[in-house]
């Protein structure tokens, strides 16, 4: 059972609520009023997963200024492209293919938004993590049954890595946090937490 204050999720993500949960944290989801900016190849991976999160946050903050917010972004780089979340199964067919037999970067950006009695703007905390995952070489059968399936919706990368059959069937190496590529660097959120402790604690 975590001891930090209970706080605000900026998302409706079922696999963020899941591992938050699942770390023993107590939260409220209110979705954000932003929509996921169209990804800037001109843009670094990280910072455009950073300002996303901070976006997100922000969105929710306005309105809750003296609550903590939590958000999280999270995009698929892979040859110099960069993939959100498909539009529809044609868009989800396009990346599962540039994904087929390449290591890929998964990013995650994580924005936490918190009180500061001394000014109107909220202080922040904004980072990343990057976690790479290796593809097998996908046939077009393959990627025709998991469209099928419908577990690409809402999934960065047009895919979900704790859904069968893709971590047995498509993965053939995963180098850094699992718990990432699921939505949420866990182990980030865990450092980032302390830290906004301390800075509350600080405060008071």
């Amino acid at each position: 059972m975590s001891n930090f204050p209970r706080f605000i999720l900026a998302s409706r993500s079922p696999r963020r609520c899941k591992l938050l949960r699942e770390a023993g944290y107590h939260f409220d989801v209110i979705a954000p009023t932003v929509s996921e900016p169209a990804p800037n190849p001109h843009t670094k991976p990280s910072q455009l997963a950073q300002a996303a999160a901070y976006f997100k946050a922000k969105s929710v903050w306005e309105d809750h200024p003296d609550q903590i917010v939590l958000a999280a972004d999270t995009i698929v780089a892979v040859d110099g492209q960069i993939y959100g979340k498909p539009t529809d199964q044609a868009d989800a067919r396009r990346i599962l293919s540039a994904l087929s037999g390449k290591r890929q970067a998964v990013i995650t950006g994580v924005a936490i938004l918190f009180p500061d009695d001394q000014m109107q703007a909220p202080r922040r905390m904004i980072a990343s993590e990057t976690t790479y995952v290796t593809f097998k070489q996908l046939s077009p059968q393959e990627i025709e049954k998991y469209i099928a399936s419908g577990q690409w919706k809402d999934k960065a990368g047009a895919y979900g890595i704790q859904d069968p059959p893709t971590a047995d069937e498509f993965v053939e190496s995963i180098e850094g946090s699992f718990s990432n590529v699921v939505g949420l660097p866990m182990e980030l959120i865990e450092r980032m937490f302390k830290s906004v402790k301390e800075q509350l604690k600080e405060k008071n």
